[in-house]
């Protein structure tokens, strides 16, 4: 019996043919892993570990935030010493019981039936005495003091600017309305006579000679005032005061309207 035996060459041969046809199929298995391992996921199934989106956060404070107590209590606390203050300075202001105020000012008088206004510089005294911090009464004094002017139709004796003047003596009421702690407004009626000197300048005439009105004694007068009072202290002030002066002294009655400036001063307490 005859054994064959292969050739060691032709061993060798065989054993790596059938080493490489076993690499080629593991190859092939682990490319068909990876190509299924790949496949892409369906895109209606969101990722599970993304994050979910959120709104953006304003770094502006909400409008209208409410203060602390502490600077809620402060404020009310300061608002109400300022109120308490403005109070009492009011207090102070118009509870003196006397006023005296005192100045000049300005004044259109018609000084004849048929000559025209004349412009009039005056000063003024006022005396109150207050009942209430509303309510008061009132003496006045007035000094009017102007030149007339004489038109050629009614001249004698080349006098056709004579100086002229007026005193005006009355008393009245008057009624505060507003009384801040600022100023205060004021109403003033007051009635009496007016003393004139009209022909002191005439040259030896009489005053009617030249057309302006008779000298008199004692002509009935009265007086509607408005008093703005500054108050630069509790006890002091600055007034404007607006006035009308009505006078007799001719068959009509005469309107003159004027205004006055000067100060205030206020003592005694009620």
């Amino acid at each position: 019996m005859f054994r064959s035996v292969m050739p060691a060459g032709c061993r060798v041969r065989t054993v790596a043919g059938t080493v490489a046809f076993s690499l080629v199929l593991s190859a092939g298995a682990f490319a068909q892993t990876g190509s299924s391992s790949s496949t892409p996921q369906s895109s209606s199934t969101p990722p599970t570990d993304a994050a979910p989106l959120q709104a953006p956060t304003s770094a502006v404070a909400p409008v209208g935030t409410p203060q602390s107590p502490v600077a809620v209590s402060r404020s009310r606390r300061r608002n109400s010493n300022r109120q308490a203050r403005i109070a009492r300075n009011i207090q102070d202001s118009y509870s003196h019981r006397y006023e005296v105020a005192g100045g000049g000012g300005y004044l259109r008088f018609r000084t004849g039936e048929y000559l025209q206004k004349s412009s009039e510089v005056n000063f003024f005294m006022t005396g109150v005495r207050q009942w209430s911090p509303r309510w008061g009464l009132v003496a006045d004094v007035r000094g009017n003091y102007g030149t007339a002017k004489i038109p050629n139709l009614f001249s004698k004796n080349n006098v056709f600017r004579p100086n002229i003047s007026e005193y005006n003596f009355t008393a009245g009421a008057q009624y505060r309305f507003i009384g801040t702690e600022k100023y205060s407004v004021a109403v003033a009626a007051t009635g009496g006579v007016t003393l004139s000197k009209f022909g002191g300048d005439a040259k030896g005439l009489r005053s009617q000679d030249l057309g302006m009105w008779q000298d008199s004694n004692a002509n009935p007068t009265f007086t509607v005032s408005v008093n703005f009072d500054y108050n630069v202290y509790n006890n002091v002030a600055l007034r404007v005061q607006p006035t009308y002066v009505g006078t007799t002294f001719g068959s009509t009655l005469e309107n003159n309207l004027g205004v006055n400036g000067g100060i205030v001063y206020r003592f005694g307490r009620q």
